[in-house]
C-alpha cells in the first residue's frame, strides 16, 4: 500500500494567509497542517508517500518536510498539479508512483487521529471511504444508504443542498489500481473539476465500495472557522 496526499490548489478561501504560503503548510496549532495526514499514513504503516502539491508555493514544501524521515517517511515524492482540476485528477498524477499497487489518499486539510491501519491491513480490492457525521453535511459529499440494506451505500451526492444523511465523506480513501483507469474516464463537473465523488459512485455502480466509520477526531481544516477548531483540539490533546 502507498500514500497520496493531495496538497494543490490556492487555498482562496484562507486569503490573505495563502498569499504568503500554501494551504496545507499553515499551523494547525505547534504543527504544519501537512504533517497531520502524513502522520495517519504513517501510523497506519505506510511509509512511501507521494505529496500533489500545487499553486505558487510549491518550493515551500520541500523547505519544511526535506527527505521526510524525521517524520517517519522511507520515500516521499512530490508531484505538481498545474491548475486546480479537481482531487480525482490530482490523483491521476500518482499513478507512475504507484506502480500498480493499492493507495491510501488523504486529503492535506484533513486532520484526525483515528487509526485506519486495520483498514489498510485488510484491505485488497475496489475502493473503501471512511465516514463521519458531521453538523453540516452539506459542504461535503454526503452518502445514501440503501434502504433495503444499509450497510451498502447506493450514491454519494457532492455538497447537496437537502443532504439524505448526516455522515460526510471524509477526505480519506483506498483504492486499487482500477481507479486510475477511471478517472480516465471521468468527464469534468460543471465546475471544470475531475470529482472523486464521481470516482466513488463509479466503485459504487460495479458494487466494489465499502466504508468505515471513521473513529476519534476528524476535521477538515480548509475554512477560518474549522482551523481555528482543529487547533484548538490538537492544543487541548497536547496538555
Amino acid at each position: 500500500m502507498k500514500g497520496v496526499i493531495t496538497a494543490g490548489g490556492l487555498g482562496t478561501r484562507l486569503y490573505p494567509l495563502t498569499h504568503v504560503t500554501n494551504k496545507h503548510l499553515l499551523p494547525v496549532y505547534n504543527k504544519p497542517m501537512i504533517f497531520y495526514p502524513i502522520q495517519t499514513l504513517v501510523n497506519a504503516g505506510i511509509d512511501e508517500i507521494m505529496i500533489v502539491v500545487g499553486g505558487p508555493h510549491v518550493g515551500h514544501f520541500l523547505n519544511m518536510l526535506r527527505t521526510g524521515k524525521e517524520l517517519g517517511i522511507r520515500h516521499l515524492e512530490f508531484a505538481v498539479q498545474d491548475k486546480e482540476g479537481g482531487i480525482a485528477q490530482a490523483l491521476s498524477l500518482a499513478e507512475v508512483f504507484a506502480e500498480g499497487d493499492n493507495v491510501t489518499v488523504i486529503l492535506g486539510d484533513n486532520t484526525t487521529d483515528a487509526d485506519i491501519s486495520k483498514d489498510v491491513a485488510e484491505f485488497t480490492d475496489g475502493a473503501r471511504i471512511f465516514l463521519k457525521e458531521v453538523p453540516d453535511p452539506a459542504r461535503f459529499g454526503v452518502p445514501t444508504f440503501d434502504p433495503q440494506d444499509p450497510s451498502k451505500i447506493s450514491k454519494i451526492t457532492e455538497k447537496p443542498k437537502n443532504p439524505d444523511s448526516n455522515f460526510a465523506v471524509t477526505g480519506l480513501y483506498m483504492y486499487d489500481r482500477k481507479v486510475f483507469d477511471y478517472i480516465k474516464t471521468n468527464k469534468p463537473s460543471d465546475r471544470g473539476e475531475l470529482e472523486i465523488t464521481d470516482v466513488n459512485n463509479r466503485y459504487i455502480e460495479t458494487g466494489s465500495l465499502t466504508w468505515s466509520k471513521l473513529s476519534g477526531y476528524w476535521r477538515d481544516a480548509g475554512t477560518f472557522d474549522t482551523l481555528l477548531e482543529a487547533g484548538q483540539h490538537w492544543a487541548k490533546k497536547a496538555k
